[in-house]
């Protein structure tokens, strides 16, 4: 393993940007920022994916169908990806701590209102503008990462941070299921009672997350760079960056699908004798096998050729294929048996998910622009993600979960193929990743 200097940057070669810089420091305290930082994340989760567990409560209360219900999701997915547009460049301006923390706080305020909403169309304007407040977290968390570690621990860091968003699903599941049974099955107190422990979070970041990077070079532009429309243009040019976004649009829609559907489904698959609280606890697997998926898959990806990844990704994803189609016959013969296969669908989907708004943002153009890369990653993303909600509810509503399921393992079967372009079309800044890359070995 080479050795490397303090300061030293590994550039972009005709960009003039830095891919990676080296921190003279790396210790227990760039660790401790991550975890902070992930604490922060996991709070965000838990004032998202509540809804999915009151999702059916919400239903019964307003008399909605699940394309209603659905529409909620659309909605508020939206929002989300506007706010993926709009808050990339404004982080990559005024730096990642400051919108991490206004992140926070504005979920938390709007989780609150949620609870409080008396109609359809209030709860629906303020979970929208709870989704759009927390699309700003990812990319102000990315955005601070590369200054606290060395190159080479970039990538692990990330993925280390990317099960924040793992756990948090899992966490939000069981403490809404945990308030669903306390509170009588109150919708009210599942959609607002996870503010209450943002806030405490929120104060937990606001005095531990570090104010500036460990080691920060002179060189380096962590805040306050102008991100330029001639930039946007360049990242949306390249042939690479394309392709990952196409995957983010059909993985992104698989992960919304099961985030949004699983407990309904569970519960449908039950006629009516399964609980809410047994139904969140089924699908927690999803989320909590999908961090083994995605420390794996960052492990692997650091030790194979880049011509062998777009094939990992293409077995994984037609096995995840296979999976989904068959889950609706599994269910029907085990409940414990579903669980399993939920938690293998789970590690399948977020592996490959993990490195496309990660690893890739910070391949393809470097520190500066990386919340503006994983910004545009991840709202393209999303726009399926509002897929997942009303046009997956009519489609379960026209011909149930076995008909849903069907398209979903299609549409793994595209994200097969799309993986196996990754790594064989150019990109702009190909050379200099594996520039990075040779230097590491």
């Amino acid at each position: 393993m080479s050795e490397h200097l303090p300061g030293r940057e590994t550039w972009l070669p005709g960009t003039g940007l830095p891919l990676a810089t080296t921190p003279r420091q790396h210790d227990s305290r760039s660790w401790s920022a991550i975890a902070v930082l992930g604490l922060g994340y996991v709070g965000v989760y838990l004032c998202r994916k509540n809804f999915a567990v009151a999702a059916p409560l919400i239903r019964d209360a307003f008399e909605l169908s699940r394309e209603d219900v659905g529409a909620i999701a659309s909605i508020s997915t939206g929002a989300y990806l506007a706010g993926k547009f709009i808050f990339g460049p404004v982080i990559d301006r005024v730096g990642g701590r400051r919108a991490f923390l206004l992140s926070l706080f504005f979920v938390g305020v709007f989780g609150v209102v949620g609870g409080m909403a008396n109609t359809l169309s209030a709860f629906t304007l303020a979970y929208s503008l709870n989704r759009f407040a927390g699309s700003a977290a990812w990319g102000a968390m990315v955005k601070q990462v590369p200054g606290w570690f060395r190159s080479q621990s970039v990538p692990i860091a990330l993925a280390v941070l990317s099960l924040s968003f793992v756990f948090g699903g899992a966490l939000a599941t069981v403490l809404a299921g945990a308030i669903s049974s306390h509170s009588g099955n109150n919708w009210r107190w599942i959609m607002s009672g996870p503010s209450l422990v943002m806030f405490a979070i929120l104060a937990v970041c606001a005095a531990f997350l570090p104010r500036t990077p460990q080691a920060p070079s002179a060189n380096k532009p962590t805040a306050g760079t102008a991100i330029t429309l001639r930039d946007v243009r360049s990242i949306v040019g390249d042939p690479r960056f394309r392709v990952v976004c196409a995957l983010s649009f059909t993985l992104t829609l698989l992960r919304e699908a099961f985030n949004v559907w699983t407990v309904d489904f569970f519960l449908e698959a039950g006629l009516g004798q399964t609980s809410i609280s047994k139904a969140a606890l089924l699908s927690a697997p999803f989320d909590i096998c999908g961090a083994v998926g995605i420390l794996a898959v960052g492990w692997m990806f650091g030790r194979i050729d880049k011509r062998r990844r777009g094939w990992l990704l293409c077995g994984m994803l037609l096995t995840l294929s296979a999976l989904v189609a068959s889950l609706p016959d599994i269910t029907s013969r085990s409940y414990a048996l579903a669980a399993v296969w939920i938690g293998a669908i789970g590690l399948l989907v977020y592996g490959p998910y993990s490195l496309l708004a990660g690893v890739m943002s910070v391949e393809l153009r470097g520190e500066r622009s990386v919340a503006t890369v994983a910004g545009i990653v991840d709202g393209v993303g999303y726009l399926a993600g509002i897929l997942a909600g009303a046009q997956f509810g009519r489609i379960v509503d026209i011909g149930g979960y076995r008909l849903g399921f069907a398209c979903l393992a299609g549409l793994a079967g595209v994200s097969a193929a799309l993986s196996v372009l990754l790594y064989r079309l150019p990109s702009a800044t190909r050379e200099g990743a594996e520039g990075l890359q040779e230097k590491r070995s």
